[in-house]
């Protein structure tokens, strides 16, 4: 086995990039300062102390929920203001005497709602001075921590939802209110349970930290390597094989990550000059990487954190929600796959050697028990535990199966820089889960939200069509800006309403939002997992995420489906329909696919791929007339291609 043939090759692109300076640049949650010294190891204590802190409370009993929101934000707010400078300017090594002042005040207004519970509760709704005082401090501190470790986009919103509660009453038309003061914004917001310290923030400081510290730990026992070596093994020898390599290894990095743009980074600098060295084409081989590790994000059992606040906001138990994802998400990838394999013929593209490949039993026999914490999560789900006490689980089963390979071992060096990742991981979504707080405050608080669902409702005529359309623009539009978890939030407080006015499910509603905020990731100009996978390829940027746009096509129709008829959701769904519309929709996947890579058993011209298009929508809508048609298409374009073929043949033994 020769393991060091996996390795990028040194003549391509991997071999001379700055992978950490290229994450960086794309993803703003790791352009983070870099201490030495002292500093460095108060920042490892403080983050060590925020993940032992909800390691324990995640195991032994939580907090009353504000006071674990609080605890949470208090970490978070120090951490960020620590490591995520004010400036560009700002040095990158040093920590300005400003900047401790800023999050030690962020620390105080935080743990105030701890220190004096009680006697908030007995003066509830008449704020003393102090109150007041302290939730300003916060707000501001809250809204520069989320300014510097995301982009100015999110702080933005919540400052003018704050502006809009305040001068509410000068609006003209439907989105004018009676206007309220400054005191009692703050009471909403700081003090009460639908501002920064609601849902979103309950959900941040509990499942999603615990589930981001176990993808953590199980990347210090060397995970990553192993999952990108069994896709290799599996899949790498097949035509176009590291491509299909990528999908499998992104997938699945994906559902643990919870970020596409690390995800690209980081498997991508394994399978991008991989699937270059066997013939892809650069933009094609960073769009598949980029199409792969963004759906990592809607893939079960763990998804993104969006998926654990729809739990939330739909009162269903987690499992559920990923239950209902499956389908989805096995349509994507199938898309995926299927659009890298017919490229792979049509350009007449061969795997690697396989003696050149890992064995799969020797890796199942010898890294094989890394996966077992992924199982044991996932059979804590469906056997209904709570996903909190499943992601505690997951780590406690991770120690002792780390001591079975020396390689993998998690020795307490590891496991502290283990604890000390997973908290530097959690400070953007739990910045955005807070700040976003803002957003849904304004909307309890005026009716905002109420407001804007009947504009999108009046603005589209009342038709379901055209407001799937502006709420489709609107999520990708906010997710250009916004990270996953806070565009999830917005959309589904402000556009989801409107479908849900227009007799949608809710958890169609919900997942139709949820989809196209993950796919702004994809969307140029602003494709920001595309632009890192054409950094590492040496690929067009705006190229490479057109590409990545029609890989993920599928991931822009399933939507629309769903929402038409949930039985994909597993919505009222007997056993015998949900097979019939998986089944059919797999097949309206591979017509899909034909259309965009244009190929199948030979070229498909134009008129065909359009034909091809037609078949596929049939097939996708789970109806059984569609289907039939659909199937007809599908046998017309397999015999046609398949007489073609024959022709072809026939001619050159004539020759």
């Amino acid at each position: 086995m020769a393991r060091e043939n996996l390795n990028a090759p040194s003549d391509s692109p991997g071999g001379s990039i700055d992978f950490d300076e290229l994450i960086r640049k794309y993803d703003t949650e790791s352009a983070f300062r870099v201490f030495s010294g002292p500093l460095a190891k108060l920042v490892m204590l403080v983050a060590v102390a925020m993940s032992c802190f909800h390691f324990y409370t995640s195991g032994f009993g939580l907090l009353p929920a504000q006071h674990q929101g609080a605890v949470h934000l208090a970490f978070t707010l120090l951490l960020t203001i620590f490591l995520y400078p004010a400036s560009k300017k700002s040095g990158k090594n040093s920590l300005p005497w400003y900047d401790v002042v800023v999050g030690l005040l962020g620390v105080c207004a935080s743990l105030y709602l701890v220190v004096n519970y009680m006697s908030l509760i007995e003066r509830s709704g008449l704020p003393s001075t102090l109150d007041l005082v302290m939730g300003f401090i916060l707000i501001f501190v809250l809204l520069e921590a989320t300014r510097r470790i995301s982009n100015p986009v999110l702080p933005c919103l919540a400052i003018l939802c704050l502006l809009y509660c305040y001068f509410g009453n000068a609006l003209p038309g439907g989105m004018s209110h009676r206007g309220f003061s400054i005191s009692r914004i703050i009471n909403h917001m700081y003090l009460g349970t639908e501002g920064i310290f609601g849902t979103p923030l309950e959900v941040s400081s509990t499942f999603v930290f615990m589930f981001i510290l176990f993808g953590a730990v199980l990347e210090k026992t060397g995970v990553g390597r192993f999952i990108i070596d069994l896709a290799m093994a599996l899949a790498g020898w097949a035509s176009g094989g590291p491509a299909k390599v990528a999908v499998l290894a992104s997938g699945i990095m994906g559902t643990v990550s919870g970020s596409s743009v690390a995800n690209v980074c980081t498997t991508g600098m394994f399978t991008i000059p991989l699937m270059k060295s066997v013939g892809y084409r650069p933009h094609f081989a960073a769009a598949v990487e980029a199409a792969a590790s963004t759906g990592g994000q809607i893939m079960p059992p763990v998804m993104g954190a969006g998926a654990f606040i729809m739990a939330q906001f739909l009162g269903w138990p987690y499992i559920d929600v990923a239950k209902a994802a499956i389908i989805p998400a096995l349509l994507y990838y199938s898309a995926v796959l299927i659009q890298v394999h017919l490229e792979a013929k049509r350009l007449g593209l061969s795997g690697l050697s396989r003696e050149n490949l890992p064995n799969v039993w020797y890796l199942l026999k010898t890294r094989g028990f890394l996966l077992l914490p992924l199982g044991a999560i996932i059979y804590l789900l469906i056997a209904g535990y709570t996903p909190l006490m499943a992601a505690f689980c997951g780590i406690l089963v991770s120690l002792p199966l780390s001591w079975l390979n020396k390689e993998t071992r998690l020795t307490p060096k590891k496991l502290i820089a283990a604890f000390e990742a997973g908290a530097r991981s959690s400070l953007g979504v739990a910045c955005a889960c807070a700040c976003v707080g803002f957003i849904i405050g304004t909307g309890t608080l005026t009716g905002l939200a109420l407001r804007i669902a009947g504009g999108i409702v009046d603005l589209s005529g009342g038709l379901l069509l055209p407001t799937l359309l502006l709420t489709m623009c609107a999520s990708i539009l906010l997710g250009t800006g916004l990270p996953t978890t806070a565009n999830f939030i917005v959309t589904s407080t402000m556009a989801a309403p409107a479908l849900k006015l227009l007799g949608v499910p809710d958890i169609a509603a919900y997942m139709f939002v949820f989809y196209f905020g993950i796919a702004a990731d994809l969307t140029p100009p602003v494709a920001l997992a595309a632009y890192a996978g054409a950094g590492i390829a040496g690929a067009d940027p705006m190229k490479a995420g057109v590409t990545a746009l029609k890989l993920a096509l599928a991931g822009f129709l399933v939507p629309y489906i769903y929402v038409y008829n949930p039985i994909l959701l597993l919505v009222g769904a007997s056993p015998l329909l949900m097979v019939q519309a998986t089944v059919t929709s797999l097949m309206g996947v591979y017509l899909l696919s034909m259309a965009t890579i244009g190929y199948y058993n030979g070229h498909l011209s134009w008129p065909m791929r359009i034909v091809a298009l037609a078949g596929a929508l049939g097939l996708l809508v789970p109806e059984t007339l569609s289907d039939l048609c659909g199937l007809g298409v599908l046998l017309f374009i397999y015999l046609r291609q398949r007489f073609a073929a024959k022709s072809s043949q026939t001619t050159e033994t004539h020759k």
